[in-house]
């Protein structure tokens, strides 16, 4: 049985484009950075709201350096609605969860620093948990409307709890209380300074 010229045309031509668009999706592919893989959630009430693509501070999955860590320490220190905004009442619950590699490594949720007198905790250090579980929000905003949170992952690969603990990702998200009054300037205290650590 015998091809005919047309069949053995048409085949080449699948097997030429073919080749192309592969060749052509490798390069593409071979071109673009690599994919962000700490992701974080921030749930509120029912409704969960993945974080933007990218943490507000990364360095591609490795831990940040020292530059990289103060500039990370500048951008806490920024006004209220500088980052990614969403809405809470204090009548509403709230949880952060990260993906489970990201997990892995060890991170931290607190609001406004953390420090018992302007924020608290979210969630405390954590390894191997992707959600803090819900609170009331209550608990963690502060008497202003804008509220810090702050999410850290940690370097698996240094030190926990010391000053000196690596930081893979980390990121700054406004949370507004429309119920309650504008900060004035001397109380617009943002995130918590990453180099703080755990």
């Amino acid at each position: 049985m015998s091809l005919s010229t047309r069949v053995i045309a048409a085949l080449g031509a699948v097997v030429v484009i073919g080749a192309g668009t592969l060749g052509g999706s490798i390069a593409y592919a071979a071109s673009q950075p690599a994919p962000v893989k700490s992701k974080a959630t921030v749930t509120i009430g029912r409704s969960s709201t993945a974080l933007s693509p990218n943490p507000t501070c990364y360095n591609g999955g490795k831990p940040l350096d020292t530059a990289g860590r103060q500039a990370c320490a500048q951008l806490s220190n920024q006004p209220a609605g500088t980052f990614p905004k969403l809405s809470i009442k204090s009548s509403d619950q709230i949880g952060v969860g990260l993906d489970p590699n990201s997990a892995k490594n060890g991170w931290r949720a607190v609001t406004n620093g953390g420090n018992s007198q302007s924020g608290a905790v979210v969630s405390n250090f954590q390894k191997d948990n992707t959600f803090s579980g819900l609170q009331s929000a209550a608990n963690v905003l502060t008497t202003n409307r804008d509220t810090a949170l702050t999410i850290i992952e940690f370097d698996p690969n240094s030190p926990a709890g010391s000053a000196s603990q690596g930081i893979i990702a980390v990121w700054f998200v406004d949370l507004v209380n429309s119920a309650a009054p504008v900060a004035s300037p001397q109380d617009a205290s943002q995130g918590q300074d990453p180099s703080q650590g755990q």
